[in-house]
């Protein structure tokens, strides 16, 4: 399997790329990342360094895979945080020239807007391509909850609340959804909840609630989601599978009181989680 991962690139840590890459290697995909930015580390520390990278310079890029000659064979596209809807443009561009070179590969749309408690934190203009572009021309789509009620324009206190937001989202383009982080009326203070929705059915997985927060889980959770679809073809499994292998990560990272996810330490959960978290038809 072949996937073109387009993100963020951070010499120290795991976001972006540099937290799908290695999830989808270790499972034995190809992967082609691009690099929208190349900075020091994430931004979240308050300091870096580093340069981003404009849209021609993705698109340059891209054409130079193309003239290899092998978009035939790649078998989806990923892309998470955009910095502009310039960027954002040249993305789906190149989804465009990977579908119009193999019309069974698909798109995965990781649609990052903000969050909860921190409210729109990407740049004017971003949140209207995701919703009037990137989603339109996606086949998957993982947004947080928080993603999710901001795009379909509904809110999610109750599991019918999500699905049906869901089905606001599914009106738009993508054929499955992954909503991440989800909190809901039933959920317990010390769980936090899973929804996959796609054209199987819609399935919930609850995990434990780690004390613990880091960036680049869900650039890890959006690429095993969508090698998992891509792979196995059943959203219930993706979503077992993908849930499994994020708790398994995390945990072991809040085991060591890391500020950044234990990806490499915990690698073998990638493969063989250690714990497995069956869905629940809903």
């Amino acid at each position: 399997m072949n996937i073109l991962s387009i993100q963020s690139h951070v010499a120290y840590g795991h976001v972006g790329n540099d937290a799908a890459v290695f999830p989808l290697q270790r499972l034995g995909v190809e992967v082609w990342p691009i690099h929208m930015v190349q900075f020091s580390n994430h931004t979240g520390y308050g300091k870096w360094r580093g340069e981003v990278f404009g849209a021609s310079a993705i698109s340059e890029v891209m054409q130079g895979i193309e003239e290899r000659g092998v978009l035939p064979s790649c078998d989806g596209v990923l892309s998470g945080y955009m910095g502009s809807a310039k960027i954002g443009g040249a993305i789906l561009d190149a989804v465009d020239r990977v579908k119009v070179a193999n019309m069974k590969a698909r798109y995965c749309c990781d649609p990052v807007i903000g969050d909860v408690g921190r409210g729109v934190f990407v740049r004017p203009g971003i949140p209207e391509f995701m919703r009037e572009r990137a989603l339109p021309a996606a086949d998957i789509a993982t947004p947080n909850q928080f993603e999710l009620d901001y795009l379909s324009g509904l809110t999610s206190k109750s599991v019918s609340e999500a699905i049906r937001a869901c089905g606001a989202l599914h009106a738009m383009g993508p054929e499955t959804i992954l909503v991440t982080s989800l909190h809901v009326e039933d959920t317990p203070k010390d769980s936090v909840d899973l929804l996959a929705s796609g054209p199987d059915g819609r399935f919930r997985v609850r995990t434990p609630l780690l004390d613990i927060s880091v960036n680049g889980a869900g650039d890890a959770m959006a690429a095993l989601f969508f090698f998992h679809v891509l792979k196995i073809g059943s959203t219930a499994e993706a979503l077992s599978r993908t849930a499994s292998s994020v708790f398994g990560i995390l945990k072991q990272t809040a085991e060591t009181c890391a500020r950044e996810i234990a990806l490499i330490a915990a690698q073998e959960e990638i493969v063989k989680p250690s714990r497995l978290f069956r869905p629940e038809p809903i």
